[in-house]
């Protein structure tokens, strides 16, 4: 059995809803939707009543040994992890930041993974917003971050994980949300009002605006006020306050009443990547950067 389709379901049961499950899981929710299936087709019964969610008696009965399962598990694990460790020692801990919903699936998999690997390392999970794109990392908050787009600054590294096409989230009511089947190229979006961001790294600035196709024409700024959050974003867009730019997986993970997603079409595909600091060789990151460059 897939170890995955039954944390999913642990997740759901616990939660009561599939979005909450999945952002605990750090997975998409269609991921964990596939996963509850799956799993019913494995055991050929409805584990879950949909609306609302809520266990079946048969998910009441999968609940208990999926309890005990995954605990038996978990504690193999670490009996076997105890035999690595050096008596007396005292693990340190691994920041990771994450930037919106990081390199999707990659990023709880990676998490997961070194949860596994160094069971007895204290992982700590913090959640990025613009302006920390690379201040978390260089005012030493987090030890490595998945974030975009790449940075320029000397004293990062970082290994790009994946390449993305570009999207625009525009109001529903925008003349341009009825290309969000076909698309739209990037000079239709350079008249528009966009949010105004907070004070962010100048590659942040860039890759938002598409500074690059404007020449050095100055941004068109929308309502008063700044957003630092993918979530700041959609609430602003939705309101009409201007537009927004990110990558195609953020569609899968992020949606809000009174938005589209708006494919650009010419623009180029924008790096997801790992960043840490250029002088951090400690083990715990060495690990980390290594499990997820394998995945």
């Amino acid at each position: 059995m897939d170890l995955r389709r039954l944390n999913s379901f642990v997740a759901v049961a616990e939660e009561g809803h599939f979005g909450k499950a999945a952002k605990r899981l750090y997975l998409s929710p269609p991921s964990v939707t596939l996963h509850i299936k799956q799993l019913e087709a494995d055991f050929g019964v409805q584990l879950l009543h949909r609306t609302p969610v809520a266990l079946t008696p048969a998910g009441q009965r999968l609940l208990r040994h999926a309890h005990r399962l995954l605990g038996a598990l978990e504690a193999a694990r670490e009996d076997l992890a105890e035999l690595t460790v050096p008596a007396g020692s005292r693990p340190a801990r691994l920041r990771v930041g994450v930037m919106s919903h990081g390199a999707g699936e990659l990023t709880s998999s990676a998490l997961s993974a070194f949860q596994h690997l160094r069971p007895h390392t204290p992982l700590l999970v913090v959640q990025l917003d613009f302006q920390e794109h690379l201040s978390a990392l260089l005012e030493g908050e987090v030890d490595v971050a998945f974030i975009r787009p790449a940075p320029t600054d000397e004293r990062i590294r970082y290994d790009v994980l994946a390449t993305e096409p570009r999207i625009a989230i525009v109001p529903a009511t925008s003349p341009l949300a009825d290309a969000r089947t076909e698309g739209i190229p990037v000079s239709a979006l350079l008249d528009e009002p966009f949010l105004p961001i907070a004070e962010v790294t100048r590659e942040f600035a860039d890759y938002f605006y598409f500074a690059p196709a404007r020449g050095g024409t100055p941004v068109r700024r929308g309502a008063p006020g700044v957003v630092r959050t993918p979530y700041d974003a959609l609430r602003s867009v939705a309101g009409g306050a201007g537009i927004a730019t990110t990558v195609d997986s953020f569609t899968h993970y992020h949606s809000w009443p009174g938005t589209a997603y708006v494919p650009i079409l010419d623009a180029p595909w924008e790096k997801c990547v790992l960043a840490r600091r250029g002088n951090d060789d400690s083990p715990d990151v060495r690990t980390f950067r290594a499990l997820t460059r394998q995945l």
